[in-house]
């Protein structure tokens, strides 16, 4: 079973931008596209699990902080090495003014 929850005000992610959410005992990276268009993947890198909150987004990816792996947000695949595993990612929405997710 899946749920819906409440991360955050629209305007606290900006455009091309991330923040990290905790949830239970897991933690989240929650995007919003050029467009506007919100996303959420798995907080933490697939390589060495560092928080990819701490990441550049540019044009749909979010580059890890800590060896440069990138991954394409919308889909959680893994673009450049040494990022070889694809992030779990999560359907998001915005919903009276807030961005949810559904875990």
């Amino acid at each position: 079973m899946s749920d819906w929850v409440d991360v955050c005000d629209l305007d606290e992610v900006e455009p091309e931008d991330v923040i990290r959410f905790d949830h239970g005992d897991r933690t989240f990276a929650v995007y919003r596209a050029e467009d506007g268009t919100p996303f959420a993947t798995d907080g933490l890198c697939t390589h060495e699990q560092v928080h990819l909150a701490d990441g550049l987004v540019l044009d749909g990816e979010i580059e890890c902080p800590k060896h440069n792996g990138r991954f394409d947000f919308r889909t959680g695949a893994a673009l450049r090495s040494p990022a070889c595993d694809a992030l779990a990612t999560y359907p998001a929405r915005i919903r009276d003014g807030r961005i949810e997710i559904e875990i």
